[in-house]
């Protein structure tokens, strides 16, 4: 097999151009990586020389300098050392994100709003471009479902430790006796695909396609035409809507592609849950198999069930600061058996 180098100098390598575009973005981000590994190992090499130098002379204002430096290299050292358990096919990637409220009206819907705000002040933190691809709206207030593309390196392979169901306990903002209410909301996360979007036979028969008027707060904004796209996949009852792009055309690819992505998805879960049978292990993803809960009273924490990983501080979780359970759970799972 070529190497990316090889294929970028390849006589008709520009033929494809979307498939060339992400060879270049792959081999970029290599090089990048690559380039950071070899300045880390410089500044190390030079804080070294620094050190012998400053014990001879016995500097122990540069000693002090190196101590802090080292601090710095050790904390880049980590991130980039867990960057390296982000090794499965398609953690590079970038990802879909779609929630999805669960049973409870308003109160599920405000949480899953709650979810859409947390995971796009995560990822706006990590320099990740976040797009709407679809949202419907609650019925009084939050959101019924939503689904985002979060494009970056890395972003599917951090989020991966998102999906399933996530809890919340808090005093109701909409019961007049502000009584305590438990609310429910699904967490799906999907790789988001490049070439293997041409792996993905899907069958035009089995697509019922429908088109209606996208939503819109009213004015302009509001489509005086079908533009948006809703596909259902018969055979797997699976449906998905888009309605952010501006013609029907566009709403119909990216609804295709999340189609596939959630077929992709489904086959792999279905391979691993078929390996679980035969290892002997069980497991639902259902409402009540909560992976983790998010308690704002009568006290704040915020605990995943799957590695007892928790914080006190449940506003900062809310507000994106997702790194410390995401690195749990994923050391957790890359960890032998």
């Amino acid at each position: 097999m070529l190497s990316l180098d090889e294929q970028s100098a390849q006589p008709d390598f520009w033929l494809n151009n979307e498939q060339a575009q992400q060879t270049m973005r792959r081999l970029s981000s290599l090089r990048d990586e690559i380039g950071a590994w070899r300045a880390l190992h410089n500044r190390t090499r030079d804080a070294l020389g620094l050190l012998e130098l400053a014990e001879q002379e016995r500097d122990e204002q540069i000693v002090h300098d190196i101590e802090r430096e080292a601090q710095t290299i050790e904390q880049e050292l980590a991130q980039r050392e867990f960057q390296l358990m982000l090794s499965g096919e398609h953690d590079r990637n970038g990802a879909l994100l779609a929630i999805h409220a669960g049973a409870g009206g308003t109160e599920s819907q405000d949480w899953a709003a709650m979810l859409m705000r947390m995971f796009t002040r995560w990822a706006e933190g990590k320099g990740f471009k976040v797009a709407l691809v679809d949202e419907t709206a609650g019925e009084e207030a939050g959101i019924k479902s939503v689904t985002l593309e979060i494009k970056g390196d890395y972003a599917y392979g951090y989020l991966q430790a998102e999906k399933g169901v996530h809890r919340l306990v808090r005093l109701s903002p909409f019961d007049s006796a502000h009584r305590r209410h438990t609310s429910f909301a699904l967490v799906e996360v999907m790789p988001e695909l490049g070439d293997e979007l041409e792996a993905v036979e899907v069958n035009p028969d089995d697509v019922q396609m429908d088109v209606f008027r996208s939503s819109g707060a009213g004015g302009q904004n509001v489509q005086k035409t079908s533009t948006a796209v809703r596909l259902t996949h018969i055979p797997t009852g699976i449906v998905v809507t888009c309605q952010n792009e501006r013609s029907q055309v566009q709403n119909r690819e990216m609804a295709m592609k999340v189609l596939k992505s959630r077929l992709y998805e489904l086959a792999r879960a279905e391979r691993e849950e078929e390996i679980a049978r035969i290892k002997g292990k069980h497991g639902g993803m259902g409402f009540g198999n909560q992976i983790r809960s998010y308690v704002l009273h009568p006290y704040q924490m915020v605990k995943d069930h799957r590695t007892d990983h928790e914080v006190g501080n449940a506003q900062a979780v809310l507000d994106g600061a997702l790194d410390g359970f995401m690195e749990a759970y994923l050391r957790k799972d890359m960890a032998p058996a």
